[in-house]
């Protein structure tokens, strides 16, 4: 069963309420669940409407892209997860949900983070080295009520002893910042800048939101980069992001559109 919203997380989202509108409200709040994702793909099922959001402290089968584990200890992260229903938005709500994440964090807590596709949010280290502190994760289905959207994503807001497999690519907010993170402000920003940016889609406005993500994604530009896909792989140099989120990549002579597996930046 939902829990009581903790005051942090409380007193920041009813300062937001008019900027958020349907983003938040109802929110249903968790100190630990096995899965935001999937708690919210229930209420969906069950006719919640768009907006609803699930929230928890700590997850116990959190996932992220490809099917990967998703480190989720208490007290260590937030958890979120909305349903969209407006069939317009879900092409760009990936990219959408990067740049709300992204702008929730800068304005939240004052990090200047980056977007590196197609759904990692992450610091720059300089030489090259870019670590984690936030992902995303978007599930798509198919109900009585038509087509609708989870938009998941987990953001790592103190230090946590990280899986051998993730530690030297993972960080956390309040690690990079050396100061502790207002959780509170950080959901609520991102919630106000989702609500935006998918009212942007609604309306038809993708080419906004692409130009944003680009500003927020340097590497998906003159990066040099491999790629795994059902095409083989791919070797070459970032060149941007196509109209339907597609990372570009220049090849030899031709331009690659990388919609899905996997991309290592050299």
């Amino acid at each position: 069963m939902p829990e009581a919203l903790p005051c942090d997380l409380d007193l920041a989202l009813c300062s937001s309420a008019d900027r958020r509108g349907a983003f938040g409200n109802p929110l249903h709040y968790f100190s630990e669940i096995g899965s935001t994702n999937d708690e919210a793909a229930r209420l969906a099922d069950e006719g919640a409407p768009q907006g609803t959001t699930v929230v928890a402290s700590a997850q116990t089968a959190g996932r992220g892209r490809l099917g990967r584990t998703w480190f989720s200890p208490a007290g260590a992260g937030l958890y979120v997860s909305v349903i969209i229903r407006d069939p317009r938005v879900a092409p760009l709500l990936t990219l959408a949900g990067g740049v709300s994440v992204a702008e929730g964090i800068r304005t939240g807590a004052g990090l200047p983070v980056e977007i590196k596709w197609p759904n990692d949010i992450v610091v720059d280290g300089g030489l090259g080295r870019r670590r984690k502190v936030a992902g995303i994760l978007a599930e798509a289905s198919t109900g009585g009520d038509g087509l609708h959207v989870v938009l998941g994503f987990g953001i790592n807001l103190l230090p946590a002893a990280y899986p051998p497999g993730i530690a030297d690519r993972a960080t956390s907010l309040s690690a990079e910042l050396g100061r502790a993170v207002d959780a509170g402000a950080v959901l609520a920003e991102c919630l106000a800048s989702l609500a935006s940016r998918v009212a942007d889609l609604a309306a038809g406005e993708g080419a906004r939101v692409i130009q944003r993500w680009t500003e927020l994604a340097p590497s998906a530009s003159g990066s040099r980069v491999e790629c795994d896909s059902a095409m083989g792989t791919v070797a070459g140099v970032t060149s941007g992001v196509a109209a339907d989120g597609a990372l570009l990549v220049r090849t030899g002579g031709r331009i690659e559109a990388i919609r899905s597996g996997q991309v290592r930046w050299l």
